[in-house]
């Protein structure tokens, strides 16, 4: 097995728990049941099935994560990835910014938006509307108490409609309470 990464990377990563998951063979009813609305569509991955110990809490989980990353109308599927990205750079969650940067890469089909994150971290020099997403969710994930009537005016004057607003806090949030789990129950390594 690779070592844990410890620096934020584009190259496909693997996230090791610490606690053994919940085996697909083994599982009850009611852990197959939770395990039904999964986001993905190719294999439940480790850390699912590590949620799946607690079936009641995996099965508000998923349809809540699904609706706020993939649901039509309000703020792009890019832009949720963004400040997804945002609270996982804050957090130094490194396997979720792995994967937000990747999916904003393919979504948006902007590279550069991401080298400059990674680059130069929280003083990213952005385009005004990247630039909006990104200082939003690294103000929420970092100084939450400190958002107010500032950031929201700022926002608006980009352009962000307030449902586009509710999905940008929304993928926030709901990445920095994954990272917190992340960080804890597990850790990523390189591919093999």
């Amino acid at each position: 097995m690779s070592d844990a990464v410890h620096e934020f990377t584009l190259d496909a990563l693997e996230w090791h728990p610490y606690v053994q998951p919940v085996d697909l063979q083994k599982a009850t009813p009611e852990q197959l049941d939770a395990l039904k609305v999964t986001p993905s569509n190719t294999k439940v991955s480790a850390y699912v099935l590590v949620l799946a110990q607690e079936t009641e809490m995996l099965a508000e989980r998923s349809p809540l994560f699904n609706d706020i990353m993939y649901s039509d109308g309000g703020l792009s599927r890019g832009g949720r990835e963004l400040g997804a990205l945002a609270a996982s750079f804050v957090n130094h969650c490194i396997y979720c910014a792995q994967v937000h940067a990747n999916r904003f890469i393919q979504l948006e089909k902007r590279p550069e938006v991401v080298d400059e994150i990674y680059t130069n971290g929280l003083e990213a020099d952005l385009g005004e509307y990247d630039q909006a997403l990104f200082n939003f969710g690294v103000d929420l994930t970092a100084h939450p108490d400190n958002v107010g009537v500032y950031q929201f005016y700022h926002l608006r004057e980009t352009g962000l409609s307030d449902l586009e607003i509710l999905d940008l806090i929304h993928s926030v949030a709901i990445f920095g309470w994954a990272n917190r789990l992340m960080h804890t129950l597990g850790e990523p390594h390189r591919k093999d």
